[in-house]
């Protein structure tokens, strides 16, 4: 008894059952002709544990453009912990996994690990330092290469917290600027800092500290030079030291200004910089336009527009400080 025709001939029963094979393969075949999931390898010199806004603000970036981990993107995750010797390695890893693309994030040492080690698989940095003259890209605007990405100008605002500082300590004389000699970046910041200090009438000390026994070197000279204020130079090394550097202001009562609000949260007094959790989503969302067929070189580097100033009120009257109203009406964060 003939059931039914396949291509106008009676079927058999084992014709049915080929077929009824054949179809239950369907589905194996289309998930084989997927395509893979895209993975980018996020790289940072910090830690995780006091990175989770800034890797949130990248998520979100990727997200607003179309990407959401786990879904229709993967994230490979590698922590130096401050320690920069361990970057190269760390890339050479990623390398090896074949990611997308890399996001190097949290230090121009990440970047230039990141530049170094591949000059193939797309590069999105968020970097404080000049990309130009750090060398990462040729120009601003036409960047070319492989490499692109967010910077926020710590080093250029370093005249600025001059200033704040001064509107804190308005009858300091001097003031110590720290600076780590094996960085280019705060060798280049705490140049400019002394310089400008010095044009407004200030005496100015450049203090080198790389090493935690050399912060305390540092402080030490402050008190014996009877300095009257202290500004951290913009580094990854001294946000590791962040802890260190705050208890050894407030034991030496020493108003101090950093570049990053995560020394105000810590309890020092003041920071200001550009924000970093803005620069952040911006380098997801820059990583995302990588992914959907963008060449970096093309992508001109974006610069910041929202900057931030953070007080601890806590601190300033600890130190005897009294802070300006306008001041704490314009910061955009004021811990009391």
């Amino acid at each position: 008894m003939v059931r039914t025709t396949l291509a106008g001939r009676p079927m058999r029963r084992r014709d049915f059952v080929t077929l009824l094979g054949g179809s239950a393969a369907w589905p194996v075949v289309a998930r084989a002709q997927q395509p893979a999931m895209p993975v980018i390898g996020f790289i940072s010199g910090r830690s995780p544990n006091d990175s989770e806004a800034l890797a949130t603000a990248f998520r979100r970036g990727l997200t607003e453009t179309g990407f959401i981990e786990g879904r229709n993107v993967a994230i490979e995750y590698r922590w130096a912990e401050y320690h920069n010797e361990r970057l190269p390695a760390m890339v050479a890893d990623l390398v090896r996994l074949k990611v997308a693309v890399i996001a190097a994030i949290g230090g121009t040492p990440t970047v230039m690990a990141a530049k170094a080690a591949t000059a193939t698989i797309p590069i999105v940095f968020a970097m404080g330092s000049d990309p130009v003259t750090s060398g990462v890209v040729t120009s601003l605007n036409q960047p070319g290469g492989n490499v692109t990405g967010v910077t926020f100008f710590t080093v250029p605002l370093g005249s600025k917290r001059l200033e704040f500082l001064r509107d804190f300590v308005p009858k300091a004389t001097t003031v110590a600027v720290l600076a780590n000699p094996e960085s280019a970046v705060s060798r280049t910041d705490g140049a400019n800092v002394s310089a400008a200090a010095q044009s407004v009438g200030l005496q100015a000390h450049l203090i080198n500290a790389s090493t935690e026994g050399q912060i305390e070197a540092a402080f030490k000279v402050t008190l014996e030079r009877r300095i009257d204020a202290l500004l951290v130079t913009a580094d990854i090394f001294f946000l590791g030291q962040r802890q260190q550097l705050v208890a050894l202001a407030s034991r030496h009562a020493i108003p101090v200004v950093y570049a990053l609000r995560e020394f105000v949260v810590a309890g020092g007094l003041m920071s200001y910089g550009a924000s970093e959790t803005d620069a952040f989503r911006s380098a997801g969302a820059y990583v995302a336009k990588v992914l959907n067929g963008a060449k970096p070189g093309d992508l001109p580097v974006m610069l910041p527009t929202k900057f931030e100033l953070a007080i601890n009120l806590k601190t300033a009257k600890a130190l005897g400080l009294t802070v300006p109203l306008i001041m704490q009406m314009t910061a955009d964060e004021v811990i009391e």
